[in-house]
């Protein structure tokens, strides 16, 4: 019985000891090539600076080169189209906000992606908040403040800028609205970076977007962040309230960022670039800018990436079915 097991183990053991060096040796060639790091809106956004952030350290514990590469357009939804269409060989990953992997989705038809199907996810490693910030060229410099002024201006009619159609600010836009018997309409974008040069030129009183997106301008008194989402005050703006101290409260589940992978990547390529975060996140300088930046810095495995992902579509999407809109 012995001598007849042994042979067949020990191929089984061979087997299996060659099944996991293909495995390694993709890796190794994945990962000694470059790496491109999508990011699915133009340079000089807030996601395009988080991106360049870790892609610079990552290069230093991947060993290889990380490259970021901006597929900007249609709220990130090209650049979901690039990373489906992309080889599941660990040379390339997408860098994105809840927007375009749990929102996206829930507002267009046919966006090109499924992300249940067409991805994985690879690591989570903050959350932040959104928030109604104004331009310079406006008096405001509180939300009372800004309210009303806008009353004062053509009988409570305002533009606010967001930047994506059929985003999270967007709908944001026609809540603060509600809330304040405004006559607000959106003004979609295509990336945070064109709406905030429109804010700068006081081509547009105010805007909806992330704090990573005005927290530079904030700070430079360029334009003022008046309050924010979420279940407390930020680190970054403590100063300013949340819009449940101010009465629209139910936007306390914040939103996410978070790295993904084309589907049937190997379950070794997703552990290593997942550890590769989660050890950059944790340097000292690392954290330190992303929090300046507006960021709740933590890391999520894959599966709480996956897990949280789920739960904030779920909540988005009764939020828009009770809205009333209609996938586009």
């Amino acid at each position: 019985m012995f001598r007849s097991t042994l042979p067949r183990l020990s191929r089984r053991l061979t087997l299996a000891l060659a099944f996991s060096a293909f495995l390694l040796g993709g890796l190794a060639q994945a990962q000694t090539g470059t790496i491109k790091l999508l990011v699915g809106f133009p340079p000089g956004g807030g996601t395009d600076a988080i991106a360049r952030t870790l892609a610079d350290k990552l290069k230093e514990q991947l060993g290889t080169t990380v490259i970021v590469e901006n597929r900007a357009g249609a709220g990130g939804q090209i650049a979901a189209q690039v990373l489906k269409a992309a080889p599941a060989d660990g040379s390339t990953f997408f860098l994105t906000h809840d927007h375009t992997i749990s929102i996206l989705p829930l507002v267009v038809k046919n966006p090109g992606f499924d992300p249940a199907r067409d991805f994985v996810a690879v690591a989570g490693f903050a959350t932040f908040v959104n928030a109604l910030a104004v331009s310079g060229g406006t008096p405001a410099r509180s939300m009372s403040e800004y309210v009303s002024w806008v009353r004062s201006q053509g009988g409570g009619k305002g533009t606010v800028g967001v930047p994506a159609p059929a985003s999270v600010p967007e709908f944001l836009v026609k809540l603060i609205g509600q809330k304040y018997a405004l006559d607000l309409q959106a003004a979609p974008y295509r990336g945070s970076a064109p709406m905030m040069a429109d804010m700068l030129g006081n081509q547009i009183n105010a805007g909806v977007a992330s704090i990573p997106d005005f927290i530079e301008n904030h700070k430079a008194g360029k334009v003022r962040i008046v309050a924010v989402l979420g279940g407390a005050r930020q680190a970054a703006v403590p100063d300013v309230p949340t819009f449940a101290e101010l009465g629209l409260a139910g936007f306390e589940d914040v939103p996410y960022y978070g790295i993904f992978a084309p589907a049937g990547t190997p379950k070794a390529v997703i552990d290593r670039f997942s550890e590769a975060v989660a050890k950059v996140i944790a340097l000292p300088d690392v954290r330190e800018r992303l929090t300046t930046m507006g960021l709740t810095v933590g890391y999520m495995s894959p599966q709480q990436l996956a897990s949280r992902e789920h739960a904030y579509a779920q909540t988005w999407a009764r939020i828009i079915k009770a809205s009333g809109f209609q996938a586009q």
